[in-house]
């Protein structure tokens, strides 16, 4: 699978235009299910509002949707879209609520809105980059097993898990071209006695900085 870039979490704004209330929300979905539940879900919390605006987007199954829901063709649905397309975010949904303010924002007003309203939201959410990583075990005794936790500090991996028994067994995912610098490490640092096994693979998003 190709690496993605995708929301990192969850991200939510308000803001006041004109004094229109405008929310943004984004999440990160793998399915069109995912996305148009969260649709479903936001049209009943603010079933009140005056338009509640989506887009989303799922990269594998090559889909893309949107809507400006009772906004002028336009200025609404495919603004926020064009937010994540700019930014090259997939596995997106979007959702924009609007309760209007009782001024009328003309079409380049409305455009503007809802483009700052996913911007900012996607900007909370952070971005990340979906990759496919190496699942690794690695055995290593009680006196070894600091260090090489650290170690994996240094090659900006989290441990995953550690299993305590008569040796301490470590669990973490990382690309492979950092695992090969890592077990060198590992090698090194305890005289050939551990080294990392690969157990698996999974896709996990690293965050973008």
């Amino acid at each position: 699978m190709a690496e993605l870039i995708v929301p990192a979490g969850y991200g939510e704004i308000e803001y006041i235009e004109k004094r229109s209330q405008f929310i943004g929300r984004v999440w990160y979905a793998e399915t069109e299910a995912e996305a148009t539940a969260r649709i479903k879900e936001m049209r009943e919390k603010h079933w009140d509002a005056s338009h509640n605006v989506y887009a989303y987007s799922i990269k594998n199954g090559g889909i893309a949707r949107f809507s400006d829901d009772g906004e002028p063709s336009g200025t609404s649905g495919m603004p926020v879209m064009n937010v994540f397309r700019s930014a090259d975010v997939d596995n997106f949904c979007c959702v924009v609520t609007r309760y209007f303010g009782g001024i009328l924002l003309g079409a380049g007003g409305l455009v503007r809105a809802y483009s700052k309203a996913a911007s900012m939201a996607l900007e909370k959410a952070g971005r990340a980059e979906l990759k496919t990583l190496m699942v690794c075990e690695l055995e290593c005794s009680y006196s070894q097993f600091e260090r090489l936790k650290n170690e994996l500090e240094r090659f900006n991996t989290a441990l995953d898990s550690a299993d305590y028994g008569e040796n301490v067994k470590l669990k973490f995912s990382m690309s492979s071209s950092a695992l090969e610098g890592y077990s060198a490490r590992v090698i090194e640092l305890t005289a050939g006695k551990a080294r990392p096994v690969i157990v698996g693979e999974a896709l996990r998003a690293v965050r973008i900085e």
